[in-house]
């Protein structure tokens, strides 16, 4: 009798982990957005729907990178420091026109991911390592080249951050078609369960003959081309280039939206949508901090809390 208790009691255990960890997210965004409609004033308008949806479209798109990579089993600290080189190389070319500074933006993103990803793959150099001296690198290199702050007057840029499609904003629209596009990827292509594979056992997937320093290198180079068009929708949004401060601690905010929506930091496993609703819950938690008069460090602190508790969620659960 005291076995079959102890025993039904682990499976109750195990149950309420396995739904923390797959619903959790969506839970906390349920919550945050019930307390907010009872105890924010002008919290709900349109307006500030607008608000919330525009500013966490930069924090999703860098999300979405940071799910490849931490679905193989690695991480992305420089995504941050792109989008800060993004928006500086994005101000060196506008005088050439939109899109061309657009292509040179999100090309120095790329180039970031490849020599994480060669770090990686050639040198076995630990993905948090080489992607910290990455980001220290990529930081130095967008105040050399843009050392202030500065303006941004192109009609297109303004049109870009401020415009919208029967009534979606721009940004909304584009961080949509990319995790659209992530999702089909990761679920749907036959690169997606390589780089799934690769997450779950390296060496076993070596041993299945899969290229797997080449999905490495593709994988840190898409991190790092969404990083960069995350930082050319913020430029957009703010109409001004600011590499000293953009994308600071963004790295952060992409692990807890991914590990919080309930991808592990084993790899193996990516949840896009999850990714979508993390994200979310990081922009409300934020918000909600803010509109109580709170210090924004409480957000940092939050986070923190809430990756541990995610951490914890998921390693309890792997023991069993």
């Amino acid at each position: 009798m005291t076995d079959l208790t102890l025993a039904r009691g682990q499976v109750d255990r195990e149950r309420l982990l396995r739904l923390l960890q797959e619903y959790g997210v969506y839970a906390g965004v349920v919550a945050l957005l019930a307390f907010n409609f009872v105890f924010t004033s002008n919290f709900v308008s349109a307006e500030n729907f607008r608000t919330q949806a525009v500013q966490v479209a930069p924090v999703l798109v860098v999300a979405l990178g940071m799910a490849l990579a931490i679905g193989t089993e690695g991480v992305d600290l420089a995504v941050g420091s792109v989008m800060a080189l993004s928006t500086s190389l994005l101000s060196l070319y506008l005088g050439y026109g939109m899109w061309p500074a657009v292509l040179m933006a999100v090309a120095g993103g790329i180039a970031v991911g490849l020599a994480n990803g060669s770090l990686i793959a050639f040198l076995g150099v630990q993905p948090i390592v080489a992607t910290l001296a990455l980001m220290v690198a990529a930081r130095g290199i967008a105040l050399v080249l843009l050392p202030q702050l500065e303006d941004v007057r192109d009609p297109g840029m303004a049109s870009l951050g401020s415009g919208d499609l029967l009534g979606v904003p721009y940004l909304v629209l584009i961080a949509a078609a990319l995790a659209l596009l992530v999702a089909f990827v990761v679920r749907r292509t036959t690169f997606g369960r390589q780089l799934l594979a690769v997450g779950d056992s390296r060496p076993a997937a070596r041993l299945a003959g899969l290229p797997v320093r080449r999905i490495l290198i593709v994988v840190y180079a898409c991190s790092g081309a969404l990083a960069a068009i995350a930082g050319i929708l913020a430029t957009a949004r703010l109409t001004a280039s600011d590499p000293t401060s953009l994308g600071t601690l963004m790295e952060l905010s992409a692990i807890t939206a991914v590990v919080v929506g309930g991808t592990p930091l084993s790899g193996g496993r990516i949840r896009i949508g999850g990714t979508v609703a993390g994200a979310v819950l990081i922009q409300l938690l934020t918000t909600t901090l803010i509109k109580h008069d709170l210090q924004p460090s409480w957000t940092q602190m939050a986070q923190a809390v809430v990756i541990v508790a995610a951490v914890y969620a998921a390693r309890e659960r792997g023991k069993r």
